[in-house]
């Protein structure tokens, strides 16, 4: 276990988000989901390094000072341009993406001993980046605590059955993942969340986690651990980077040694506080304390904490 000031490293994507909304005019949010998750866990006070790509332009420049604010340490490889989506929001604050994006991460190294890594999304799949990230992640594994997010983005999965083969790769090379239902409904039509959690499991990693959207999230763990949550109702601004919210705080409660239960009600609490505002937008420890202090804590099955 590691604690909460140990450093962390994310690895993945950088992403230009044009949110598009009806007839308002396009806003520009920094994103992409590691992106997310590493300025999420530097808002909670945990150090972070993203490892990534960015382009000197004006999107680059937003990313890098929006990062940086947080106190995230960027180490990116320059390419032409800085990646972007159009994210469409439909009218309830649903989002839908376009990609223009390329990976090309070369080989790299940490510049510090991290005590976990973080990945996941288009930087786990894409290549030729992919292959500089599986690398890394093999010759640190056993070393540092692993988590991942398929951060599912079917435009750019390819074929349905090449695309399960790689994220169950990473799965098994992973000792926390965390998927939302949405990810699993395209990766394995017609099952069940619960299933498909199983299914991991037994590919190797400790606990699985899965949000559920409006349902709220669960996780089951390989000793038989099991917790549920409900989700937090707020207003919805719009869901764009609400599970990078949740991975980020999951972390955060698990480093510090929390239960599955407390993990599981700071992850749906970050989320929920993400939804109710525009874009990629985690809170901050004192936010999510505050959060916590004032709304009902997810009640625990039997077994758990």
């Amino acid at each position: 276990m590691t604690s909460p000031a140990s450093p962390v490293l994310v690895i993945g994507e950088c992403v230009a988000d044009i949110v598009r909304s009806g007839a308002a005019p396009d806003r520009v949010h920094p994103g992409g989901s590691p992106a997310n998750v590493a300025y999420g866990l530097a808002r909670l006070g945990r150090p972070a390094t993203l490892l990534t790509e960015l382009g000197p332009d004006a999107n680059g420049r937003l990313i890098r000072r929006h990062l940086e604010s947080a106190g995230v340490r960027v180490r990116a490889a320059e390419v032409d341009r800085t990646p972007s989506a159009v994210v469409e929001l439909d009218g309830q604050g649903r989002a839908r993406y376009t990609f223009d994006i390329r990976w090309t991460l070369p080989p790299a190294e940490p510049a510090e001993p991290p005590a976990a890594i973080h990945l996941g999304s288009i930087a786990a799949v894409t290549e030729p980046g992919a292959a500089s990230v599986r690398a890394l992640v093999e010759r640190w594994r056993g070393r540092a605590q692993i988590s991942y997010d398929p951060n599912v983005r079917p435009a750019l999965m390819g074929d349905r059955a090449e695309a399960v083969r790689r994220v169950e790769r990473w799965v098994a090379l992973s000792d926390l993942v965390k998927a939302g239902d949405e990810d699993l409904a395209w990766l394995y039509p017609g099952e069940r969340p619960e299933a498909v959690a199983e299914r991991w499991l037994a590919l190797g990693p400790a606990t699985v986690a899965v949000t559920l959207g409006a349902e709220g999230a669960f996780v089951r763990t390989a000793d038989g651990g099991r917790a549920e949550a409900a989700a937090r109702p707020v207003p919805v601004a719009d869901t764009v980077g609400a599970g990078d919210s949740f991975m980020a705080a999951f972390l955060h409660a698990r480093a510090a040694g929390a239960g599955l239960a407390t993990c599981l009600a700071h992850a749906v609490t970050a989320a929920a506080l993400t939804v109710s505002r525009p874009g990629a937008n985690p809170p901050s420890a004192a936010e999510l304390a505050a959060a916590l202090t004032a709304g009902p804590r997810p009640r625990p099955e039997a077994g758990v904490d």
